[in-house]
């Protein structure tokens, strides 16, 4: 039968075994030191150590890794405004020791840093130039990093200025600037838009004019014509031009009031259409172009006269 402190050296030889393998993750380093001091660095896998001698004094993470920085800084035109800096880094593989050893906060050491290169850089510019020229502060806050962070077995993959944030009062000017900008845009668009509207408009009320008149032109033309004809018809069977023109002139009359008289939706419109007044009408008009003939020839002799005189 097997003793119980035989049963105990057993479990305590078997702890001791099993303490002695440990595993390291993918991606990672562990530090085994021996009494205190260095002894070697273990990568990913099943490893072994000397139980009770060595012991994993710590373990670096080998992927990348990214700090966020927040910092508060003034502009050259005296705008407060908040600068978040994304720093990427990973620990060197080659340089485990110097990572583990040489840096106890490095996330600290680097926010010193991006804090020192952040507030030299900012106050020398304006607010818009920040907006514009944030990839030249990244660059400046990674090559400043890159320079001291090497020697501690860091290396800056990346650093990228994700957000510019000026105080609220600040952001609102900002947008009432933008907004009213805009609106004036907008207004020399709307007065370009209303002078080529009233330009052409103005346009195509020339041209409708002048084809009007051009219109009014022709038809005038043409019943010149026709009446010319028409004179020249009537003295054909023996009516003077006088008598002929009065004759067209009464046939025109009772032709309009034939075309108001077909008309249904005319006004009332009174006019002389009795024979009487016809005739009237007649005879007013030859006296009147024989007494204007009459008027010519004197003229005209009282002129020749006044010449030989």
């Amino acid at each position: 039968m097997i003793s119980p402190p035989f049963i105990i050296f057993i479990v305590i030889i078997g702890l001791i075994i099993f303490a002695s393998f440990f595993i390291v993750k993918q991606q990672s380093a562990a530090i085994i030191e021996r009494f205190g001091k260095f002894q070697s660095i273990r990568q990913s896998g099943l490893q072994f150590k000397i139980p009770l001698i060595d012991k994993v004094s710590g373990k670096l993470s080998l992927k990348i890794q990214q700090l966020d920085v927040i910092i508060e800084t003034k502009t050259l035109d005296d705008v407060f405004v908040k600068l978040k800096v994304s720093v990427q880094y990973k620990v060197i593989r080659d340089k485990v020791y110097d990572a583990f050893y040489k840096l106890d906060y490095p996330h600290d050491q680097i926010t010193s840093f991006v804090f020192d290169v952040v507030r030299a850089e900012v106050p020398k510019m304006k607010l818009d130039d920040v907006f514009v020229k944030k990839d030249d502060i990244a660059i400046a806050v990674k090559r400043e990093l890159q320079e001291y962070m090497t020697d501690y077995g860091y290396d800056i993959i990346k650093t990228l200025v994700t957000d510019i944030d000026p105080d609220a009062q600040v952001k609102a000017a900002m947008n009432r600037i933008n907004a009213a900008d805009r609106e004036k845009t907008a207004a020399q668009f709307e007065g370009d838009a209303q002078r080529i509207l009233i330009v052409e408009r103005a346009k195509a009320e020339a041209e409708s004019k002048r084809l009007q008149g051009q219109g009014i032109a022709d038809q005038r033309r043409e019943i010149a014509r026709g009446l010319e004809e028409s004179v020249e018809v009537l003295n054909k069977v023996g009516i003077n031009s006088q008598e002929a023109s009065a004759l067209i002139v009464v046939t025109q009359h009772y032709d309009t009031l034939q075309s108001i008289g077909q008309e249904t939706n005319s006004n009332l419109i009174l006019l002389p259409n009795s024979p009487q007044a016809g005739s009237q009408m007649l005879n007013d008009m030859v006296a009147s172009f024989t007494a204007s003939n009459q008027i010519g020839e004197a003229m005209k002799n009282a002129k020749t006269k006044k010449l030989e005189e």
